[in-house]
């Protein structure tokens, strides 16, 4: 649910509607107070998302951590393709010429740790 919510921010909030989530009980859950505590479950857990979304924007560092890994698409050939200017051809061409290639760490554990303090921490 802050994945969710993490978007419905990023995105502006809502202008218009809202959430469609499910909230059936299961298993043995047959009741219409499960019913009935599995729709707050549902929102409670959204509500969490909401407000721990809003934390990690307000924390920054991954918004700054996608600024950088994807900062090559503002300049060069990054921006070429964003720009629509390169083909199939050009793109393969270009790789073909590349004589030192490295490969970027995606910093997996430094995301995930980001993560964890800000939700856990």
């Amino acid at each position: 649910t802050t994945a969710c919510m993490y978007e419905v921010l990023k995105a502006g909030g809502f202008t218009n509607g809202g959430l469609n989530f499910d909230a059936k009980a299961r298993r043995q859950s047959n009741t219409f107070e499960d019913i009935f505590l599995s729709y707050i479950a549902g929102m409670d857990s959204f509500a969490l998302g909401l407000i721990k979304a809003q934390a990690i924007i307000d924390d920054g560092r991954i918004d700054e951590f996608k600024k950088e890994r994807y900062s090559s698409y503002e300049s060069g050939i990054g921006k070429s393709i964003i720009d629509g200017r390169e083909t199939l051809e050009s793109l393969a061409k270009y790789a073909a010429d590349l004589t030192d290639v490295k490969a970027e760490s995606g910093r997996q554990e430094y995301l995930e740790n980001v993560l964890n303090d800000i939700l856990f921490g």
